[in-house]
């Protein structure tokens, strides 16, 4: 019998594949996809966003103020939208990225809620309480944000400055 193989000190550990999404395609200017909570996969989805507006001329300031307001719009699609659902169910998000605006909706399979119950987080009665600042942050960085009936789909549109 063979001794086993143990590797060298001074060899590398192999390097984990790249994360892959079925319906994002490198170089994408728009895409539909669906994913569980998983950074590297919300990773793999904001960076396709930012590339594709680096690609379109948007300036740093702009990919930057995206990819804030989509990356808090993931995390509360799972920390909230997903409060009670197990770990397997999606949330869905697509994008279009244009010369002059990009468009984003991400959507849960939750309950909803109403944004408009969500106390303003910069009064002084909820400085200390911790909610709200995530969607202050998306509203104050995209030029519009609307939500479905429901309240589980938050659509979030940028306007590229002249």
């Amino acid at each position: 019998m063979p001794a086993e193989r143990k590797p060298s000190p001074n060899s590398t550990p192999p390097q984990a594949a790249a994360p892959t999404l079925a319906g994002l395609s490198p170089g994408a200017d728009s895409a539909s996809v669906s994913f569980v909570n998983d950074a590297a996969v919300s990773e793999l989805v904001q960076n396709a966003v930012v590339d594709s507006m680096e690609r379109h001329g948007y300036a740093k300031a702009a990919r930057f103020a995206v990819r804030l307001a989509l990356a808090e719009a993931i995390a509360n699609a799972f920390h909230h939208g997903h409060e009670t659902l197990p770990p397997t169910v999606p949330i869905k998000l697509s994008f279009r990225v244009g010369e002059n605006d990009v468009e984003v909706a991400v959507e849960d399979q939750g309950p909803g809620f109403d944004p408009s119950l969500i106390p303003d987080p910069t009064l002084d009665e909820n400085i200390e309480r911790p909610c709200g600042r995530g969607l202050m942050l998306i509203k104050a960085y995209m030029t519009s944000v609307v939500y479905n009936a429901k309240g589980n789909r938050m659509t979030m549109t940028f306007q590229k400055s002249a």
